[in-house]
């Protein structure tokens, strides 16, 4: 505990690799990973029960996959967060490759499950994203692009960065996904204003996805008929979002009760967009407030960790990733309640899903890596470029 609070011991030299991972590793994080993944399980128990009956398996069908692919998450996380940042670097080019590859083939070879969005490979006994695996691989790459950019006679790793961001983002948009390029767009933002961007520059692109989405929603019917669902005042009671935001109201402060939400055998996205409420109506506010909090030690301990971080990659890299974790858990709830309009994303680590469980654990390994305490080295050795790690 008194790690926890006051950071991380120094690390001695020639320490044998797993006390030294655990001598820096950002604990706090870790745990608030841990419980947000139990929570997971928790909410599955009784979200995912009416679609197993539906689709004839047993009542537990879902939540035992939820642990296999849970387990394999956390694996990869602790696998990752073990990792120097020039081998989360490597791994992450190498991923985001395979990611691109398989996201461009999608048109050819993938499924929309009767969703009208082809975003799924088809494995027989499970089904893949790309687009989940994508994210961290683009946000690392796109952080070691523009920190190279910085350096002195370095290449033009800003514009090339952009033209990637827009690359992906109009594959995504043509699946059409609009919820991960938004993710994806808001990574490549927020790295690009940490790196220092020019405000005026930052309003200018604020402007064009202005612009963009005005375009898209007069050129595509799903996005514009998710526009005019959330800009109408009155909610249709039959539709998800009707679902929803009855069941929100009925939790109150404590909930109605474990098992005895109702909304889980009207919604068919309980288990995954909307698990969040199944939380709401059968463990009240208290939950939901659980959950914000958890999300939010996650952001805030990073990013107080990144700031103390002065190699580039390093501080670039991990504050995309823990921005797009927080802003894709602030969606998927901003959905529940009608702040948003519907985007059709997970709550990370809550909802069921291999792959974005999976992918999370990738992310957030690679997080924990970024965040982990080191030797920063005399600031005198970064200004003649001799202090990367």
């Amino acid at each position: 505990m008194t790690e926890m609070v006051y950071g991380a011991l120094p690390v001695q030299s020639g320490e044998p690799i797993l006390p030294k991972w655990w001598r820096t590793l950002d604990k706090w994080t870790m745990s608030s990973i841990l419980m947000l993944f139990v929570i997971g399980l928790l909410l599955g128990l009784a979200a995912s029960v009416p679609l197993a009956e539906r689709n004839g398996f047993g009542n537990f069908h879902y939540v035992q996959r939820q642990m296999v692919f849970g387990l394999t998450a956390l694996a990869a996380m602790i696998i990752t967060s073990m990792m120097s940042p020039t081998l989360v670097r490597r791994l992450a080019v190498v991923g985001f490759i395979c990611a691109f590859v398989a996201l461009a083939l999608l048109p050819v070879f993938g499924t929309d499950f009767g969703k009208g969005a082809v975003r799924w490979y088809s494995l027989g006994f499970a089904s893949l994203q790309p687009s989940e695996f994508l994210k961290p691989g683009f946000i690392v790459v796109a952080a070691w692009m523009i920190a190279a950019s910085q350096q002195i006679n370095g290449p033009p790793g800003t514009l090339m960065s952009f033209g990637l961001c827009m690359t992906v983002v109009l594959m995504l948009v043509m699946q059409p996904d609009f919820g991960q390029a938004c993710l994806v767009l808001f990574g490549w933002g927020v790295m690009y204003f940490v790196a220092g961007a020019p405000m005026l520059l930052l309003v200018a692109m604020a402007v064009v996805v202005v612009l963009g989405g005005i375009l898209a929603y007069n050129s595509s019917e799903h996005f514009a008929r998710r526009i005019d669902g959330f800009l109408n005042p009155e909610i249709d009671p039959t539709t998800q979002m009707g679902y929803a935001t009855n069941a929100i109201r009925e939790g109150g402060l404590f909930g109605v009760g474990v098992g005895e939400g109702q909304v889980k055998w009207s919604l068919p996205d309980a288990h995954t967009d909307f698990i969040i409420a199944v939380a709401a109506e059968e463990y009240g506010l208290v939950l939901v407030v659980i959950l914000i909090l958890l999300y939010a030690t996650v952001v805030a301990r990073s990013l107080f960790r990144l700031m103390r971080e002065r190699d580039t990659f390093i501080r670039l890299a991990g504050t995309g990733l823990v921005c797009t974790f927080g802003v894709q858990a602030m969606i998927n709830m901003g959905v529940a309640v009608r702040l948003l309009p519907a985007k059709g994303m997970t709550l990370p680590f809550v909802s069921y899903g291999g792959s974005s469980l999976i992918a999370g654990g990738i992310a957030v390994g690679m997080l924990l890596a970024f965040s982990r305490s080191r030797p920063q080295g005399e600031i005198a050795d970064y200004l003649n470029g001799r202090g990367r790690g």
